[in-house]
C-alpha cells in the first residue's frame, strides 16, 4: 500500500513538475529574443530531433521507434499530428513573443470544451446536460470576449482547436511511447523548419548565434526545453489514473494566467475578466460532472502536452 502511496506522491510530482514547466514556456520563448517566433519554432523542430535521437541511443529505443515505422497508419497518423503541433507551437509563441499571454492561457481553458465538441461532432458521441451547459456557457465566453476586443479571440480558438485535435490523432494512433512519437512527429516537419529558418535567414536574418551567447543558447535549448516536460508527463500519466492527470492540466494555463498579469503586465478590463470568469464557470461545470459521474470521459479533459 505505501509503494502504491509513494507512486502516486512522484506521479503528482511528475504532473506538477510537467505542466509548471510547460505554464512557465512563454517566460521561456521571451528570453529567446530577438528571435522572432518562425525562427524559434524552426530551431525547436531541429533540436527536438536531435536531441530525440540522443534519447533513443541512451535508451536503446531504436527498436521500438522502428516498430513505429513499420506501422504505416501510425506514421501517416503522426504527419498529420506534426501538421496541428506546427499550428499549435507557432500560434503558441506568437501569443508569448507579442504580449498576448493571456489569450494563450484562455485556448488552454477552453481546451477541454473544444475537446467534448471534437467528440460529438468527430466520434458522434452523446452529451449529458451539464456538459451542454458548460458549452453553452464557454460559448457566452467567447461572445463576451469577441465584444471586448472587437474582434474573434483566434489566438485562443486556434490554440483550443490544433490541440484538441491533436490530442484527437494521437488516441487513434494508440499507445505509443513520448520518445518516439515526438521524433517521429518533428521528423516530418524538419523540412518545414529547414524552409522557416532559410527564409528568416534571407529576411531579417537568424538571431542564432547572431544576437549573443544567451538568445543562442536559449534557441540551443529548445530540444531539451520540449522534451524535458514531455518526459515528466509521460512517468506521471505511467502512475496516476487519467481523471487526476486530467486535473493537473490546469496548472499550465494557470501558470500562463499568472504571468500575463502579473509578470507582463497584460490589460485585464473588466468585460476581459467576466469572460475568463465565464470560462472558469465552464469548467466547474465540466470537473464536477465528471466528479458526479465518477469516471472521466475518454475524449475530456485532453491531457496531451502543451506548447
Amino acid at each position: 500500500m505505501s509503494g502504491e502511496r509513494t507512486s502516486s506522491r512522484a506521479g503528482v510530482l511528475f504532473g506538477i513538475g510537467a505542466y509548471g514547466l510547460w505554464g512557465a514556456m512563454p517566460v521561456y520563448f521571451i528570453l529567446m529574443a530577438p528571435a522572432g517566433a518562425f525562427e524559434i519554432v524552426g530551431w525547436r523542430i531541429v533540436f527536438s530531433v536531435v536531441f530525440c535521437v540522443l534519447l533513443l541511443a541512451v535508451t536503446r529505443g531504436f527498436g521500438r521507434f522502428r516498430g513505429v515505422l513499420a506501422d504505416r497508419r501510425a506514421v501517416a497518423s503522426f504527419a498529420l499530428a506534426g501538421a496541428l503541433i506546427w499550428v499549435n507551437w507557432t500560434v503558441y509563441v506568437l501569443a508569448s513573443t507579442s504580449g498576448r499571454v493571456l489569450d494563450a492561457a484562455l485556448g488552454y481553458f477552453i481546451n477541454p470544451i473544444v475537446t467534448i465538441l471534437l467528440g460529438v461532432v468527430i466520434l458522434r458521441e452523446r452529451l449529458r446536460p451539464a456538459q451542454w451547459v458548460a458549452i453553452a456557457v464557454s460559448a457566452a465566453a467567447v461572445v463576451v470576449l469577441a465584444v471586448e476586443a472587437g474582434t474573434l479571440p483566434w489566438i485562443s480558438l486556434a490554440l483550443a482547436a490544433s490541440f484538441g485535435l491533436y490530442g484527437l490523432v494521437k488516441k487513434r494512433v494508440g499507445r505509443i511511447d513520448a520518445v518516439s512519437g515526438l521524433t517521429l512527429e518533428t521528423a516530418w516537419l524538419t523540412p518545414v523548419a529547414v524552409v522557416q529558418l532559410v527564409v528568416v535567414g534571407a529576411g531579417s536574418g537568424l538571431a542564432f548565434g547572431a544576437a549573443g551567447w544567451f538568445p543562442t543558447l536559449m534557441l540551443t535549448s529548445a530540444g531539451i526545453g520540449t522534451a524535458v516536460p514531455l518526459l515528466l508527463f509521460a512517468a506521471s500519466t505511467r502512475r496516476l489514473p487519467l481523471s487526476v492527470v486530467g486535473f493537473l492540466q490546469y496548472v499550465a494555463p494557470i501558470l500562463q494566467f499568472a504571468v500575463g498579469v502579473a509578470v507582463l503586465h497584460e490589460p485585464m478590463p473588466a468585460a476581459r475578466l467576466i469572460g475568463f470568469a465565464l470560462v472558469w464557470v465552464a469548467l466547474v461545470v465540466l470537473v464536477a460532472e465528471s466528479l458526479l459521474h465518477g469516471r472521466p470521459r475518454r475524449t475530456a479533459p485532453t491531457v496531451q502536452p502543451i506548447g
